[in-house]
């Protein structure tokens, strides 16, 4: 469902663009062809208009695939926590088998003598 929406919105995004470039801008850049009679299939003020109403409707369906899109995104997702992540610590790890910094330093020296019997060191 949602690729669908995807691909319907990249259609919308490019066809706003390709309707934005062909407006007649302050300067004429890329806007339609410019001056003569009125004699063609649409005068100058019927094609602004034409391409204004385009743009606005382009738009609307643009920010309604954006809404579609964050909707289906919010229900696609799984919710995760990053504390779910981190491995569950049991009291006999904590004590004598923990595979921290500190406890391989302690294990490397030896078991060195700390005094209090707790691995903490006292002066």
């Amino acid at each position: 469902m949602s690729t669908v929406v995807i691909v319907i919105h990249l259609m919308v995004v490019l066809a706003m663009i390709a309707v934005v470039l062909l407006q007649r801008s302050e300067g004429g850049a890329l806007g339609m062809g410019g001056g003569g009679g009125g004699g063609g299939f649409m005068s100058a003020r019927g094609a602004a208009n034409a391409l204004t109403r385009t743009t606005a409707i382009l738009a609307a369906v643009f920010f309604g695939t954006s809404i579609v899109l964050s909707v289906l995104a919010k229900y696609d997702a799984s919710p995760t926590d990053i504390l779910d992540q981190v491995p569950v610590q049991t009291q006999g790890e904590s004590e004598g088998g923990g595979t921290g910094v500190l406890d391989q330093l302690l294990q490397e020296g030896g078991g060195a003598d700390t005094g209090s019997g707790t691995g903490v060191p006292t002066e």
